[in-house]
């Protein structure tokens, strides 16, 4: 492709709006266009890289035994009603009316469409293992898009649902799309772990997120660089030691009443009473589907919504008024688990042994000190409902965990029968018996892991591609294009090297050799070829973009050090 006839408008200023580096980048070298809030254009470069990332996942999902197929975009709502998640889906689900009235969805994701098709097509055990995917655009009403393509209301995603006849026969395919998985984000360059999640507003049991490490990710993992132990902060356990106790402890004293005037924070308290927060029993007034409970947890420790939710059996959790906890008999700032009406009480693990501990005294200005939880709190219900805090040691080895930022690019479920029992998708085996299919569901964001590629991989100059990925393979510079020698050559070069199969975009602009330098350092493909002074001695000098390494070979050395180097 001659660079002087691609629609390729490069920035030379970082755009105000674009905070994360693969933004910044990809709108300078002109791979994409903002239309509305969350919404791009691809131009004909970010469409080049875009579709390398689609080969890659064609080949391993064919690979893992998957057909691929395309489904419609546009969903009846009596499907999504009818798995029950109409409502529980929320606002991020675009939902309009056509001329008629008849409610329909913009597809955020594909799970009731996939299983109304198979529950009318497969009906037999003999048709089953099997594993559909597709490639195709996705709508989510995001409240607050950013990051130009790491979270944006439309996007592009793979997503491959398989379907068992039992579930060893899921732990097969589970197995078959992560290895796929493990494949395609390697292909791609990124540096990536694969951690225990939360399943979600999808549903389902056991399931792992794929992480592109880099810190703009929204994403916190922990993980354990002793042993393989990696999960999201919505799923990580931690092992927690309560050690010593606080400096106002007197051994053996009863829980006592110390006037606290305005001290509502844990902050605060800790500064009052010159104590660690660590000593302090935090007491959080929840709404739980309806019903009050009082967790209680360490003072500088943060509530997991996602776990306390699953212990609780809940679907919402939202805190109490100043009005609410006045009528279970406390006061807001000041509630604590002694003395407090009757109401179901859920304790973090970590508050577990803490003795010389203070909690608040359910009266205006007041808390308790000297507190013993195994003396003063009687038995408790104990699970894990918390984030996992630094210092905490891994749950498998013991060793201390490790906490680093992620983009999630790729997302594995193991659904069970959720969707095949809600929307019927049965088979009939071999005695003739009906047997609901066993799902899982496995998706990528495809148009994210292009972003997360160019977080990953760039400098201050530009984006440094991976080979797999780059638009073009090859930057062939000609610096003086009225120069006949320099044209001669560069013509010369470039149908030899495409009659060889590769990419090449040939910049033959008549611009300053500075502004073609620096756009193919923005652009940042495997290997530049400048032609320059040098022509009419037939040399060539050649600059990786990776390792910035620069050398000069002879056209007649071209082909056989480019078979070499993309090798």
């Amino acid at each position: 492709m001659r660079q002087q006839r691609l629609l390729n408008p490069t920035l030379r200023d970082v755009p105000g709006d674009a905070e994360a580096v693969s933004h910044q980048l990809m709108l300078r070298a002109g791979l994409i266009r903002q239309l509305s809030s969350g919404i791009y254009s691809y131009l004909p470069t970010g469409l080049k890289a875009l579709q390398h990332i689609q080969t890659i996942v064609r080949e391993e999902m064919d690979r893992a035994g998957a057909q691929e197929m395309l489904m419609p975009a546009l969903h009846p709502a009596e499907l999504w009603k009818a798995s029950g998640r109409w409502d529980v889906y929320g606002p991020e689900l675009m939902r309009l009316q056509d001329r008629g009235g008849r409610e329909f969805a913009l597809g955020a994701t594909h799970e009731e469409v996939i299983t109304t098709l198979v529950k009318d097509e497969i009906h037999s055990y003999k048709k089953l293992p099997l594993t559909l995917y597709q490639i195709q655009t996705k709508y989510r009403d995001e409240r607050r898009p950013r990051f130009g393509l790491l979270r944006g209301r439309e996007f592009l995603m793979k997503d491959a649902y398989s379907f068992d006849r039992s579930a060893s026969g899921l732990d097969v395919s589970y197995q078959a799309m992560y290895d796929a998985y493990v494949n395609i984000f390697t292909r791609c360059g990124l540096q990536f772990r694969a951690v225990e999640a939360d399943s979600g507003a999808i549903g389902g049991t056991d399931t792992h997120e794929f992480m592109a490490l880099a810190d703009v990710g929204e994403d916190t993992i922990v993980h354990c660089p002793s042993c393989q132990y990696a999960a999201n902060l919505e799923k990580a356990a931690g092992l927690i030691t309560n050690k010593g106790t606080s400096s106002i402890d007197v051994p053996h004293a009863q829980p006592t009443k110390v006037h606290t005037p305005g001290v509502t924070s844990i902050k605060q308290l800790s500064q009052f009473l010159s104590i660690e927060s660590q000593h302090i029993i935090k007491s959080v007034a929840v709404q739980a589907d309806g019903t009050p409970v009082i967790v209680l947890l360490r003072g500088d420790l943060e509530i997991n919504e996602i776990k306390l939710k699953h212990v609780l059996g809940v679907d919402e959790i939202t805190m109490l008024t100043e009005s609410e906890i006045t009528a279970l008999g406390s006061v807001a700032g000041f509630i604590g688990p002694i003395g407090l009406a009757s109401v179901r009480v859920i304790a973090d693990n970590s508050i577990q042994g803490l003795a010389g501990a203070v909690v608040g005294a359910n009266e205006a200005d007041y808390h308790l000190q000297h507190v013993d939880v195994q003396r003063d709190l009687g038995t408790l219900t104990y699970a894990d409902i918390r984030n996992v805090g630094q210092g905490e040691s891994c749950i498998h080895c013991g060793h201390e965990l490790a906490f680093a930022k992620g983009i999630e690019v790729g997302h594995v479920f193991k659904l069970g029968t959720k969707y095949s029992e809600g929307l019927g998708a049965s088979y009939t085996d071999e005695n003739g018996l009906s047997e609901p299919m066993i799902m899982g569901c496995y998706g990528i964001g495809v148009s994210r892991v292009l972003a997360a590629v160019i977080e990953q991989h760039h400098d201050e100059r530009g984006i440094i591609w991976p080979k797999t990925l780059a638009p073009y393979s090859i930057h062939l510079l000609t610096v003086q294009v009225k120069d006949e020698t320099q044209m001669a050559l560069s013509e010369e070069i470039y149908h030899a090297l495409t009659r060889a199969g590769y990419s090449v975009l040939w910049d033959d602009r008549e611009e300053r050799p500075g502004v073609k330098f620096n756009d193919a350092d923005l652009l940042g493909f495997p290997l530049r070829l400048t032609i320059g002074k040098k022509a009419n001695e037939r040399m060539v000098e050649c600059k990786e973009r990776r390792s910035d390494s620069a050398y000069e070979l002879n056209v007649e050395q071209l082909l056989t050090h480019c078979q070499t180097f993309f090798n």
